[in-house]
């Protein structure tokens, strides 16, 4: 069998960074380890190739040479996975579909002509796909009724990724959440008991990849890195171990829960192993909000002083916000501007809430006929339910806020802040000579930045403090600077889809925000849980 696995493109989004990657020259931030997992589990006698149409289009040729084309997505990447799948069944093509978005909403890929839906996770409905194909059957809705033991996931073919493309590689550890966070679909999706590999699993991982020559940066995708602590300290102790046998040849990055500032051994061992930087989903600093969203691990201690407690640590912070939670007071906006300058956040992914579909929060809005059918929610796009309070309040909030957050001016001194208060690791990577690519890169940042820009006066001021008081985050401070180049641009891309379609909203005429007919305890709020 001849399958080719092919990635659905990302329209641009917070993590796109295409202006930085320019400089790099580079064309992706991570790669599709979905599909190369997929390519692990499946009859490795079967011959695999892999398009990420997010680098290069599908060839004449590949598409002649399949036997079959597997795709999987998210939801982002709807639009042009409906696409392909209509290309690949016009060219006579089996088509196999599988991932987040398929497992969320079967249906729309199924009305466009997919022939199999492997849905939920793959080393369960993997295996029942190959015995369907050898049993000669041609279509087929595949789920499963439990959760895989992860510890049987095989390493995934990383030699199948054009690696010169990718700024960073993509491994995982865990799968699942201990929360119950109303609005998010990973619980919906992988539970909320974490499953992890074992420490050598993932050491074997990183084996292959330094054995097929890799030595940048790695994202950890879990989607609470320490969900469970007890598994993810013993991983940490073996992988400090290993990086310091390697001569740190990677540094990393995650996403973990805020409470991760209340435990100073397992961010030591993070530093210690190589962790760089980490996403935390703050969503925003209201707590009757965060109170009403089920995110209480969020409430109990103050949240500035976590981020600043796991920046002293030596982690740098990149923070989720969302507006337009049930319930919110004029000004989120603002609050959330004000908590990124107080708290030192230099990064923020920032959007308007959106109803995933199945999440808690999308069956109460269902329930209560908020739901908006003719929208499609993303990064970019108006929220896909009544909210309580006017819709283009909320929209203006948000372009406020978001332009407000990467003026380059706030930008570059949140940035400072946070570097001059990070923690260091006890460790130093050795020594090499950057590549001329590298150094091309810092001198247009510099132009940009230091000479051209408004910032030029704090850009060296803020680089030679950190120099001077800092000095061994330097590399690490620049670098970040240099995020905002995607930012500044990113920023106007919001304003104008999203005036756009406040024009189309208000054209249609006002709409009345829903009234909540009655306060929602915390006991409630856990019962309808």
């Amino acid at each position: 069998m001849r399958v080719l696995l092919v990635y659905p493109v990302f329209p641009k989004t917070f993590w796109s960074f295409e202006k930085i990657l320019a400089l790099v020259d580079r064309k992706v931030l991570l790669p599709p380890l979905g599909l190369v997992t997929v390519a692990a589990i499946l009859p490795q006698e079967w011959e695999f190739k892999l398009v990420d149409r997010n680098i290069r289009s599908v060839t004449e040729e590949e598409w002649a040479w399949a036997d079959m084309v597997i795709f999987s997505a998210m939801i982002v990447q709807k639009q042009d996975l409906l696409d392909q799948i209509q290309l690949a069944k016009r060219r006579g093509k089996l088509v196999a579909v599988g991932g987040p978005y398929p497992t969320s909403v079967p249906h729309e890929v199924q009305d466009v002509g997919a022939d199999f839906l492997i849905l939920d996770e793959g080393e369960i409905t993997l295996p029942m796909f190959v015995e369907a194909i050898e049993r000669g059957e041609t279509s087929g809705v595949l789920r499963a009724v439990e959760k895989p033991d992860v510890t049987t996931t095989p390493i995934p073919r990383f030699d199948l990724l054009e690696f010169d493309a990718y700024d960073m590689m993509s491994i995982q550890f865990s799968r699942g959440c201990p929360f119950q966070c109303e609005f998010c679909d990973i619980i919906v999706l992988y539970g909320r008991k974490v499953r992890t590999k074992t420490p050598a699993q993932l050491l074997a991982e990183l084996d292959y990849l330094y054995k097929l020559g890799w030595r940048r940066g790695i994202f950890m995708v879990d989607d609470n890195f320490i969900g469970n602590k007890r598994n993810v300290k013993l991983l940490l102790r073996e992988l400090k171990v290993w990086m310091a046998e390697h001569n740190y040849p990677f540094l990393f990055d995650t996403e973990a829960s805020v409470d991760l500032a209340q435990d100073p051994e397992l961010m030591e061992l993070m530093v210690e192993s190589g962790f760089n930087a980490v996403f935390l989903g703050i969503e925003t600093p209201d707590e009757e909000s965060l109170q009403l969203t089920l995110k209480f691990q969020n409430t109990r201690n103050s949240l500035v002083e976590a981020v600043q407690t796991i920046i002293k640590a030596g982690l740098r912070p990149m923070a989720g916000f969302i507006i337009g939670f049930d319930g919110e007071k004029a000004g989120a906006g603002d609050r959330i501007c004000q908590f990124a300058e107080a708290a030192a956040i230099p990064s923020t992914t920032f959007g308007m809430l959106q109803a995933l579909p199945n999440t808690a929060l999308w069956h109460r809005l269902k329930k209560e006929g908020r739901l908006r059918s003719d929208q499609q929610g993303s990064q970019m796009s108006l929220m896909n339910f009544l909210p309580t309070r006017p819709l283009e309040d909320i929209g203006r909030e948000y372009i406020h806020a978001f332009c407000s957050l990467y003026d380059p001016v706030k930008y570059l001194d949140r940035t400072y802040r946070c570097f001059l208060m990070m923690g260091n690791a006890s460790w130093t990577a050795p020594s090499k000579m950057p590549e001329w690519i590298m150094i091309k890169a810092l001198l247009i940042v510099i132009w940009r930045q230091g000479i051209k820009r408004e910032t030029r006066w704090k850009f060296w001021h803020h680089l030679f403090s950190i120099i001077k008081h800092n000095p061994k985050v330097a590399d690490r401070y620049l670098s970040t600077c240099a995020h905002n180049e995607h930012f500044l641009e990113y920023r106007q891309i919001v304003r104008d889809q999203i005036e756009s379609q406040l024009a189309e909203h208000l054209a249609l005429g006002i709409e009345k925000p829903y009234e909540v007919k009655e306060a929602i305890s915390d006991e409630q709020a856990l019962l309808r849980v």
